[in-house]
């Protein structure tokens, strides 16, 4: 199961991040779009050592040789751009992962990506306004990549985990059913019980 932070600052947040890393969580997305790289090398610094491992950069990542990341996320955005496919994924010992909003989209991935998020599944919890613009369940019967691990997100929460993973997702990401939540810990407990009842 993977969580993504919160776009701005959370109370408490290196403490319930090192809290959902000790009750399990595998993969830890920093996503902090408006963070000078100052701010990111200050944020990271504050995670736990043993946790780097488990961290995923989305934006600056020029830092991660500084803290021993190798995993990176890429936005669409800079997944179509054009700097060539070389100089951004081909790395030995690096993990790559991205953003997808179509089926489409999803099944011309190239090799190079681990896993995929395909968004948004549900209305949106942490985004106003932000709907499924077609049903992904549906659109799941198309799938032609299976090199990709396809990752739901957008609305995932406790009501719903077994929904999608019954209905061909490899996995689920949280964000807002996390960082809205009054108890962040004790919802992770929640959804990670009812994934892991899933898989078995």
């Amino acid at each position: 199961m993977i969580v993504i932070t919160n776009p701005s600052a959370v109370a408490n947040e290196i403490s319930i991040i090192e809290s959902l890393f000790e009750e399990g969580l595998s993969l830890l997305h920093i996503r902090k779009p408006d963070f000078s790289e100052l701010e990111m090398a200050s944020f990271i610094h504050q995670i736990d050592l043993e946790y780097r491992s488990k961290l995923v950069l989305h934006n600056h990542h020029i830092l991660a040789d500084d803290f021993g990341i190798n995993r990176f996320h890429f936005s669409e955005k800079q997944r179509i751009s054009v700097i060539p496919m070389s100089t951004r994924f081909l790395k030995p010992c690096r993990h790559n992962s991205t953003s997808t909003h179509s089926i489409n989209e999803f099944n011309s991935l190239p090799i190079d990506f681990e896993y995929a998020f395909l968004s948004p599944v549900f209305k949106s919890i942490s985004k106003e306004n932000y709907h499924p613009a077609t049903n992904l369940f549906e659109a799941l019967k198309f799938r032609t990549n299976f090199n990709t691990k396809v990752i739901a997100l957008g609305g995932i929460d406790s009501e719903n985990i077994a929904q999608t993973l019954e209905n061909g997702f490899d996995d689920i990401a949280l964000l807002g059913a996390i960082w809205n939540n009054e108890n962040p810990v004790k919802q992770f407990k929640l959804c990670q019980k009812i994934a892991h009842t899933y898989s078995l």
